[in-house]
């Protein structure tokens, strides 16, 4: 058996048991049982599809770093191939050719996180000197990558462990449960900690049980929807629930309850706009918890109002979800198409 790549796992982890090479994290939980109690939940057959159009939320106003989609043609010497004749080559050919490509942030719109997302600095050498590390332990500059420098290459990053092809590979399937925050807090913007999560569950009559994929409705995606492409910064910051990843309690129960993914509707899933302490360890400690420590993936903007409107109206919340991310080796994220069935 294969050593761990660390001497020290940081505390609250599951580092190492999934094996010393495990990719999956918590996605582990999500196997042929889960699957099989998804399909479980079908009833009547209905699809829901459960992402934005991938040019929303329009601009760069959410995230400055990363670009809407811009469509392409391919191109061969001078030919661009948008109704494209190929008698201008051929002329007995009656053919008219289009086909493009596009270049787009992988976590623009619709997404969800790799493993390879969010890391920390920890000491997992046992040597006082932290290092920069992912989930099981997983180096920077070993593990993901940057290659800008090497001009051989063909990728400028790459996630050679972690990556998002492990989620596609293993497959995002099984059963999700839906938790409607909108309708117990409505669609304002209201900090999610352990108690209003529990209140939420008990007045929705919602039960989590390990390897369920929890979704979160908030409200931030239907706004976003509703702005057509054109973001309005001072009504989204008070628009949708957030969780508190500084709440130890919530953290706690994402650990024992044994989800296996946290699907959001709104962007980055947790508060970004705490204020922090000199002393304070992660921006994002939500992300630090669930994708580092837990390797339980994260995913964002997804689009959620008809489906919980549909199971609100038959008294249900858990569905099968079909969320594979694009099967792109080296990606550190990825747009997703998720599909209810129901």
């Amino acid at each position: 058996m294969n050593q761990p790549r660390w001497k020290k796992r940081p505390e609250g982890s599951n580092w190492g048991e999934f094996g010393p090479d495990d990719q999956l994290g918590r996605v582990n939980l999500i196997g042929p049982e889960q699957v099989l109690k998804g399909v479980k939940e079908v009833h009547e057959g209905v699809t829901f599809c459960l992402s934005l159009p991938l040019d929303i939320p329009g601009g760069k106003v959410l995230n400055p770093r990363r670009s809407p989609p811009k469509l392409t043609p391919t191109a061969l010497g001078d030919d661009q191939y948008i109704n494209f004749p190929l008698a201008t080559h051929t002329p007995a050919l009656r053919d008219v050719i289009s086909d493009d490509q596009v270049q787009l942030s992988l976590q623009y719109s619709t997404q969800w996180d790799s493993l390879a997302h969010v890391g920390a600095l920890f000491d997992g050498d046992d040597d006082g000197t932290p290092e920069r590390r992912y989930y099981n332990g997983y180096l920077a500059e070993q593990d993901v990558l940057d290659l800008s420098a090497e001009t051989a290459q063909r990728h400028d990053s790459y996630a050679g462990r972690l990556g998002i092809e492990t989620l596609a590979a293993h497959g995002m399937q099984g059963r999700a449960v839906l938790v409607d925050l909108v309708r117990v807090f409505g669609a304002g913007r209201t900090l999610i900690g352990y108690k209003e999560l529990m209140e939420a569950l008990e007045q929705l009559n919602v039960v989590v049980e390990r390897g369920d994929m929890l979704v979160l409705r908030t409200g931030f995606a239907e706004a976003l929807l509703d702005m057509q492409g054109t973001p309005q910064p001072d009504v989204l910051k008070n628009t949708g629930a957030v969780l508190d990843g500084s709440d130890p309690a919530l953290l706690e129960w994402i650990t024992e309850s044994g989800i296996a993914a946290i699907c959001a509707d709104n962007y980055a899933v947790e508060n970004l706009d705490r204020e922090l302490d000199a002393d304070c360890c992660s921006k994002l400690p939500l992300h630090h918890h669930c994708l580092f420590k837990l390797g339980l993936p994260l995913a964002e903007l997804w689009y959620l109002k008809d489906l919980a409107e549909w199971l609100h109206d038959r008294e249900r919340n858990r569905f099968l979800l079909t969320a594979p991310p694009l099967r792109l080796p080296g990606a550190i994220g990825s747009p997703v198409t998720p599909v209810a069935t129901v």
